[in-house]
């Protein structure tokens, strides 16, 4: 027997991007691009005291897509091997949220000005959260799969963004 629960969720704002067509991989340091997030009024006061945090999550929809996920993805740096949705950072999921953790530049009104987030532009926002360093930061977590790769250390370069020579 399939069970379905069925959940509606609201936007709560939008984030806004230079990205229309593609974007990166995971959130990279932007100096050129601005990145902000405009909150819908009615949920404007949720900000306060925002500013006090140097990073935060941005939860969001992924809109863009029309793909029927895959349960085994290709990672772009897995050279090829197959892993589980759940193991990776694939956009294409069964439920189409995504999770950023992005800096947080400054707060202005129901305007956040962020560093550079790997997200399309006018990306429906579901939710933000504070990321605290004592409880979002684990000093025992390692990299899964990707530490079973010969070149790691390049590896580990494209996954945080960092550019590099190839």
């Amino acid at each position: 027997m399939k069970s379905e629960t069925k959940f509606e969720l609201k936007k709560i704002g939008l984030i806004y991007t230079p990205y229309e067509n593609t974007a990166p991989y995971q959130p990279v340091e932007e100096k050129e691009k601005e990145f902000f997030v405009i909150i819908d009024e009615e949920f404007a006061a949720g900000v306060k005291e925002l500013s006090k945090f140097k990073y935060i999550y941005l939860i969001y929809v992924l809109n863009k897509s029309d793909k029927t996920p895959d349960m085994t993805v290709v990672p772009p740096w897995s050279k090829g091997k197959p892993v589980g949705v759940f193991s990776s950072r694939s956009p294409l999921r069964p439920n189409p949220i995504g999770l950023s953790v992005v800096k947080l530049k400054k707060v202005a009104g129901n305007k956040i000005f962020i560093s550079g987030a790997d997200v399309f532009n006018e990306t429906p926002l579901l939710d933000i959260k504070p990321y605290i360093k004592d409880l979002d930061s684990k000093k025992d977590a390692n990299n899964g799969w990707i530490e079973d790769a010969s070149d790691f250390e390049h590896l580990a370069l494209h996954i945080k963004g960092i550019p590099h020579e190839y």
